[in-house]
């Protein structure tokens, strides 16, 4: 029996999601929360859910914030962004920090039901027209190739870590609000630098705004 977690604030829309999901699929289990603390504690405890439905603005989240929590509360669960946005560059970030999709609310059942069924048998979903929006390996430059391919190296935790980075913090800032320490916060700068090939923070930061990482 699939087991879902549908976390958005809005109750109109939940029910839509549900329904759109006991429509095309047997025999499921929904979940539904509504602010990330709810979803974050419902993913680092419910081991068998087969995938997250994540809306990005929900009480407790902030940009990509919300999606880096449950990566990191529940990396092997697939999480798939539902959203009003129909931005490339948000859909891009969305996929760099971890999502396997990004279903716009504006799709039509069929679509938002394509979409699940796409991350569940372990690919990526975006919608059809922004496929050539340059998301993952659109035209750009060799150099930027490159560094989309060392990102993609990066796990959610180093990735949470660099976005912190991006806003200015220093470590003992980064860990306190990611409640690890000191030195993991430092273990996992060591990391981002040696993956994505930069000797400094400035550098990492500026590959990250670059390629609208962060």
């Amino acid at each position: 029996m699939p087991k879902f977690l549908v976390a958005d604030d809005h109750p109109l829309f939940r029910d839509a999601l549900r329904q759109v999901i006991e429509e095309y699929f047997d025999d499921v289990e929904i979940i539904e929360v509504s602010t990330l603390e709810e979803a974050v504690k419902r993913a680092s405890e419910d081991f068998d859910l087969d995938l997250i439905l994540l809306d990005l603005r929900m009480p407790g989240s902030e940009g990509f914030s919300g999606l880096v929590s449950i990566r990191n509360a529940a990396p092997t669960i697939p999480v798939a962004i539902v959203s009003a946005s129909e931005d490339p560059d948000a859909i891009r970030r969305g996929l760099t920090c971890g999502a396997f999709g990004f279903i716009t609310k504006s799709s039509p059942k069929a679509r938002i039901a394509e979409a699940i069924q796409t991350v569940l048998a372990g690919g990526t979903y975006v919608p059809d027209e922004l496929e050539n929006a340059d998301l993952v390996t659109g035209p750009r430059s060799t150099l930027d190739h490159e560094f989309q391919k060392k990102f993609a190296l990066l796990t959610p935790a180093e990735l949470s870590v660099l976005h912190h980075l991006t806003e200015g913090k220093p470590n003992k800032i980064i860990a306190c609000e990611l409640d690890i320490k000191e030195s993991t916060v430092k273990a996992h700068i060591s990391s981002v630098l040696r993956k994505l090939g930069v000797n400094s923070r400035t550098q990492a930061v500026l590959a990250a705004q670059k390629l609208g990482k962060a």
